[in-house]
């Protein structure tokens, strides 16, 4: 039996086990990989909202990032919540010359509404995207990221188109926040080729952790070797199934049946 592919997942945890460093375990676990994990920030967190947040020194994640690149290594990276400026900071110069995959989840606020990103933090996401093999924001981060509006479908493209004429990188734009009764979600290559992937909406209140879940799928899938699209096309039907599988928990946004679906890769 070939061994697992290795992917560290560099982010915040989630109390309530429904985001961060918890659900980017159980999808790589349940995606055939094998997980790691330096985490940046704890949280105190459930379905209703984040209750508090402590980052954890940048020294500690620099020791936790390279504890595992040094022993174990990786095939691939994703970066999630970063807590701190200097946090995004250390992460930026420690994978600079990372050979693998990575994906970064620009995370700046809870699915609850809490915030988890001030701006100097976001400030210090550009030389993230700059060693990203792909960046995932949703609609408000991508304006966050562009100052550009995201109101239509050519906005949305343009935005994307920015970031990959800035960064280098391909760029997911999740279409989750749009209004309408399907998600529309589209990848721009860094050599500005594109594809879009259309969805009926899954109406319910269950989906805490989607971007962590969606972005540590694809790390997880291109560390299996699928090309970036196929990637997302896989990681976006692991997601979707994750949802319809919501075992139902909370009071609020509720977590997502990780443990009810495997995708073959």
């Amino acid at each position: 039996m070939s061994a697992p592919p290795r992917v560290l997942a560099i982010a915040g945890s989630d109390s309530s086990g429904g985001a961060g460093i918890q659900a980017d375990l159980k999808t790589i676990a349940m995606l055939g990989g094998y997980g790691m994990t330096a985490i940046t920030a704890i949280t105190a967190q459930n379905t209703r909202g984040v209750q508090a947040v402590v980052p954890l020194s940048a020294e500690l994640v620099e020791a936790q990032i390279e504890s595992c690149l040094s022993d174990i290594g990786a095939d691939a990276i994703k970066i999630g919540m970063l807590g701190s400026p200097a946090i995004a900071h250390v992460v930026a110069r420690l994978l600079k010359s990372f050979s693998g995959s990575i994906v970064f989840d620009p995370v700046m606020v809870a699915t609850s509404g809490g915030v988890l990103a001030d701006d100097d933090t976001i400030a210090a996401f550009a030389p993230l995207m700059d060693i990203a093999t792909l960046v995932t924001p949703n609609l408000p981060e991508l304006t966050a990221l562009t100052g550009m509006p995201v109101g239509t479908h050519e906005s949305v493209a343009a935005a994307a188109h920015m970031l990959v004429e800035q960064h280098s990188c391909a760029v997911l734009a999740k279409g989750g926040h749009a209004e309408g009764d399907r998600v529309l979600d589209m990848l721009v290559l860094a050599d500005g080729d594109f594809a879009n992937f259309d969805d009926p909406r899954i109406e319910t209140r269950h989906t805490h952790g989607t971007g962590c879940t969606l972005s540590s799928a694809v790390a997880t899938l291109l560390a299996h070797g699928q090309p970036l699209t196929n990637a997302v096309r896989l990681a976006r039907r692991f997601v979707r199934a994750a949802i319809e599988h919501a075992p139902g928990f909370g009071d609020g946004s509720g977590p997502l049946g990780h443990q009810a679906v495997r995708t073959p890769t």
